[in-house]
């Protein structure tokens, strides 16, 4: 059997999505024969190209009333069309002397998106501009935030004048957020093709006669890869009738668990959930078919209550053959040094142990196996296959994608990678919880860690009770301070709407969040609003926090069902609140408002 596993468009540009090579590296284990390809990266350079511009460029003249940025482009089409392929070379890492003339302004193009930035040729007043956004950064690094916001203008002309749907790392994700039916993406199949849609269907044409796969599998990890999916899929159909196809991934694996519309298996044959292993095992004939739904089966037999190979602790090492790591494209789009570490840089992404080791939050999908089964790894082996991705690739950093590495292993991690001088950079996800003491803190920045993110969530008190995370307001400062001196970056996700939340909780929230940064024990943040999911504890018993689901009607054709919509009689302006929340992080993340009042940055 010839495997083809595909990542579609679009995801982040600067290192390979983890779920392809982790599937590969298992499969080959397992003596198949797989392949795999990111169509996400080969879709940008095929459209951040000369040629990609000219057909951009083509598309935008048919429209009857361009915008003003899209006549710009045209304006300037020359200039754009001899700069991109210099730009992209560049923050691919080809080309370090094109940075010089990047970085003095004037050798690219500047639309809407350098309005932060003096104007070129105003002398002091754009080096003292640079210098508050750049602080002390040199050649490189302004070249490489010049030439981000070159290509995020491109990617705004691409949605003003091509495709109304494009964005930088989603495609089409509208259609697939909350889609309980299946309609909106066959409609928007079933449309004349845009150039986007061209381009796919061409990329996956020439991917799948290059290496004439029987089975081709596919990532579907967020909404904004869905419908390219199912153009792949679609196209590999057209193209090749008998090839088998197999979705996974992240939105399948919270979205599609009760669906119920069968055309969906007009497009694929199978829908594999959790961690993907098992129900690989059963197309490749080497196991019994399970955690898998098709034409002839219902959702409710792989809901699988009872975990499979719940003893599993052998790591599974990802492999990146096939993925060119020096085509990925880096992006320096806010020059804040903890924000820039998800878009710059190539990272090995690497899952260390299956689960969270807390599974307990009230908002999480902690019914689901790939969060509520915790697995850790043998450390001995952990370092061994660290080591050996550290030689296959080149690459040195890497990108821990744990739902939160666990005090438990980063100690003995630590001390594994120190006593063997191993030298690695890496970060990734933890709980602000009190075990992260400045001795273990101090371990881990020896050891190569440059930075961590964390959930805060509400950041009060009682909310953090109320959900069951499991730290408090002290211990999260403490844990941040501890990262923090010992030189390690700190990056909090925060929640905004959480069931009874008053006003005045909201404003406490950001007074801890601003004073953790007016201490420097917080680089970066971000506000998410809270969205009720299937899966949760609170979705299981909602009486308990004083909401009222919405009633989830009976259907014959269910597409997605994750998020749900609730009733919270009296709960004030989350959306108003919201936008003041996100006013100040971004201001404090620039090192700016940090002494005013947090009732400043809301709107009455």
């Amino acid at each position: 059997m010839k495997i083809l596993l595909l990542t579609p468009p679009l995801v982040q540009l600067n290192t390979p999505y983890p779920a392809t090579p982790a599937l590969a590296g298992f499969l080959r284990g397992q003596g198949a024969d797989a392949v795999q390809a990111d169509l996400s990266l080969e879709l940008a350079l095929r459209l951040f190209s000369r040629d990609g511009l000219c057909q951009v460029a083509d598309a935008c003249r048919k429209q009857a009333q361009p915008t003003p940025f899209v006549r710009f482009f045209l304006n300037h089409l020359d200039a754009y069309l001899n700069t991109v392929e210099a730009a992209v070379s560049f923050l691919q890492g080809r080309d370090d002397a094109a940075g010089w003339l990047i970085a003095r302004r004037g050798y690219l193009p500047e639309g809407p998106r350098f309005a932060a930035l003096a104007p070129e040729g105003t002398g002091t007043d754009e080096e003292e501009n640079l210098s508050e956004l750049f602080g002390t950064l040199g050649v490189a690094d302004r070249a490489k935030h010049l030439a981000s916001l070159y290509l995020d203008d491109l990617a705004d002309i691409i949605r003003e004048g091509a495709d109304p749907d494009f964005g930088f790392a989603r495609y089409a994700e509208q259609i697939a957020v909350s889609a309980d039916s299946f309609d909106p993406i066959l409609q928007r199949l079933a449309r004349p093709p845009t150039l986007i849609d061209r381009l796919i269907d061409t990329l996956t044409e020439e991917t799948v006669r290059r290496h004439a796969p029987d089975t081709v599998g596919i990532t579907v990890p967020f909404p904004g890869t869905v419908y390219a999916a199912f153009r792949i899929a679609a196209a590999v159909r057209r193209l090749a009738p008998s090839t088998r196809i197999v979705f996974g991934g992240g939105y399948i694996n919270t979205e599609l668990r009760h669906l119920t519309d069968t055309r969906v298996f007009t497009f694929i044959d199978d829908l594999c959930f959790d961690e993907g292993y098992a129900p690989w095992l059963g197309i490749l004939g080497k196991g019994p078919s399970v955690r898998t739904q098709t034409a002839k089966t219902s959702a409710s037999d792989v809901q699988c209550p009872t975990p499979l190979n719940a003893q599993r602790s052998t790591l599974n090492i990802p492999d990146f053959s096939g993925l060119d790591l020096s085509r990925y494209v880096s992006l320096l789009e806010m020059a804040n040094p903890m924000h820039r570490i998800w878009s710059d840089g190539r990272w090995i992404k690497l899952q260390l142990a299956n689960g969270c080791y807390w599974h307990r939050c009230a908002f999480c999908d902690v019914s689901l196996d790939y969060i509520g089964r915790y697995v850790p790894p043998d450390v001995p082996a952990l370092a061994d296959a660290l080591a050996r991705l550290k030689r296959e690739t080149g690459q040195t950093g890497f990108h821990f994608t744990d739902e939160a590495l666990a005090p438990a292993l980063l100690r003995p991690l630590c001390n594994e990678l120190l006593s063997r001088g191993e030298t690695l950079t890496w970060w990734g996800n933890v709980r602000f919880d009190k075990s992260f003491t400045p001795s273990l803190a101090g371990l881990m920045a020896r050891a190569g860690c440059i930075a961590v993110t964390g959930g805060l969530e509400c950041a009060q008190d009682r909310l953090l009770k109320l959900m069951n995370k499991g730290i408090t307001l002290a211990s999260a400062a403490q844990a941040c301070k501890a990262f923090s001196d010992a030189g390690i970056l700190v990056h909090a996700y925060l929640m905004y709407g959480f069931p009874s939340q008053t006003k005045q909780e909201t404003l406490d929230a950001l007074e801890y969040v601003r004073q953790r940064f007016a201490a420097g024990h917080i680089q970066s943040a971000y506000w998410h609003r809270f969205a009720l999911t299937a899966h949760s504890p609170i979705a299981q018993h909602p009486e308990k926090f004083g909401i009222k689901p919405a009633s989830c009607p009976g259907t014959e054709r269910r597409f997605a069902r994750n998020e749900i919509p609730y009733e919270e009689p009296g709960c004030p302006d989350h959306s108003r609140l919201g936008a003041g929340l996100r006013r100040a992080l971004y201001n404090y993340m620039l090192g700016l408002g940090l002494d005013l009042p947090v009732k400043t940055w809301f709107t009455e």
